[in-house]
């Protein structure tokens, strides 16, 4: 059973996740974080020793699990990996359109922002690419692509989704979210197709 100090802990993180896609990482202040999260000031010191860094690794990292947990729900739903990259671009585009194009990946944001600024977000960011991109990659692998072209082909997926998430917000359209979803989804039919996996 979790703690009520856990339990705060994780309601600061997620705070400080949902600000950051509205106010970017700069803009987000930890007095916003502590009200976001009802949380008790000083509690973020507490949590997080180390500040605003700190608990903006803790947001990204919640971020790279939550898109996980979408890659590996769709891929267990999905009949290929086509359609399993489809429906998480689908999932993405709900979740962009009914935020009012307020909400988006995070990860980009801090990237964006903070990726010259700070080695540790730095490598925060990019260890959450890395985790769409290995399962991303290993479905493929499961459809018949070899493990070199599915971690090309799965980097290149990953890559467009992340480009239409922020189009798509720019415009106020899915659009772009769609487009990407049959492109993505055709080139990986066409890959499986050749090597003979499973459509």
């Amino acid at each position: 059973m979790a703690t009520k100090g856990s339990l705060t802990k994780a309601r600061l993180a997620e705070s400080m996740l949902q600000l950051i896609q509205t106010s970017g990482y700069s803009g987000t202040g930890l007095n916003a974080v502590t009200e976001h999260a009802a949380a008790p000031k000083g509690s973020i010191y507490f949590h997080f020793p180390d500040g605003k860094e700190g608990l903006g690794v803790a947001a990204v990292e919640l971020a790279a699990k939550q898109f996980e947990t979408l890659i590996a729900e769709t891929a267990v739903a999905a009949g290929s990996a086509a359609e399993a990259a489809r429906a998480a671009i689908e999932t993405l585009a709900t979740i962009v359109s009914e935020s009012d194009f307020q909400l988006g990946c995070p990860v980009s944001v801090v990237t964006l922002e903070m990726g010259a600024e700070s080695e540790r977000l730095r490598e925060a960011c990019a260890s959450a690419f890395e985790s769409w991109i290995n399962p991303t990659a290993a479905l493929l692998e499961a459809n018949g692509v070899d493990a070199k072209e599915a971690r090309s082909l799965a980097t290149v997926v990953v890559s467009t989704i992340e480009g239409a998430v922020i189009v798509s917000r720019a415009m106020k359209s899915t659009q772009p979210l769609v487009a990407a979803a049959d492109v993505v989804a055709e080139l990986i039919n066409q890959r499986c197709l050749t090597v003979g996996g499973k459509r």
